[in-house]
């Protein structure tokens, strides 16, 4: 599978973030190729990967069969800007080794509008599981206006419970399994396993958004591509 390689691209998304638009729903991430330039390279224009919304167990196998079906294309490059809440954990790290896989460079951020006359990317977000899918691109850009939150693992389970009144749903916490695997991953990413601690430290109901000296300290990504 051949997608271009990034450096041609560097000059185009040295680009102004904006703040003003505002982010959409949360929703089952999906796929879309967005031209970059000013449009007056038309139908050649380079395109990058807008991946935007939940990870979810669908997500990694929909995003190989998403690059399969453009790249043959000749205009996509490796670029992916993701835009997420977050998702499930096992199916985030999956993605990432997919990301890793495909050598695609992460930008933290939103398309603007195709062709601004300056090019403009909205900030964007990496919140929680997202974070183990941004480890897995082979560049990582994480500009000033975007934000990239944790916090410890969960998920759900659901019993019935008649002197509760019915359905109950309990959180349920990693044991010690989860977090050992993640630190792991993060290293073989090349980011430092300290991040994974730091957020199993953090409570789940709230997310902790990492400074800029965060995101270096732990290896995370850089401002520019």
């Amino acid at each position: 599978m051949n997608i271009h390689d990034v450096s041609m691209l560097r000059p185009i998304l040295a680009l102004a973030l904006a703040l003003s638009a505002p982010l959409a729903v949360a929703q089952a991430m999906e796929f879309r190729a967005v031209p970059v330039g000013d449009g007056r390279c038309g139908e050649r224009c380079p395109q990058v990967v807008a991946a935007e919304g939940e990870i979810d167990e669908s997500t990694p196998n929909a995003f190989l069969s998403f690059v399969r079906g453009n790249v043959g294309g000749g205009n996509l490059h490796g670029i992916v800007l993701l835009d997420s809440p977050g998702g499930k954990v096992v199916a985030s790290m999956e993605l990432g080794r997919a990301l890793r896989r495909l050598g695609m460079a992460v930008i933290v951020a939103r398309p603007g509008a195709a062709y601004s006359d300056n090019g403009e990317l909205y900030s964007g977000r990496c919140y929680s599981a997202c974070v183990y899918a941004l480890m897995g691109g082979k560049r990582r850009v994480i500009p000033a206006q975007s934000r990239v939150g944790i916090h410890r693992m969960f998920n759900y389970s659901t019993s019935f419970d008649l002197a509760e009144g019915g359905l109950v749903q309990e959180r349920n916490y990693d044991d010690g399994g989860m977090r050992a695997m993640l630190s792991r991953y993060s290293s073989t990413m090349g980011v430092s396993p300290e991040l994974v601690n730091f957020a199993e430290r953090t409570s789940s109901d709230q997310l902790y958004m990492l400074s800029g000296a965060e995101i270096a300290r732990w290896r995370l990504g850089g401002r520019k591509l």
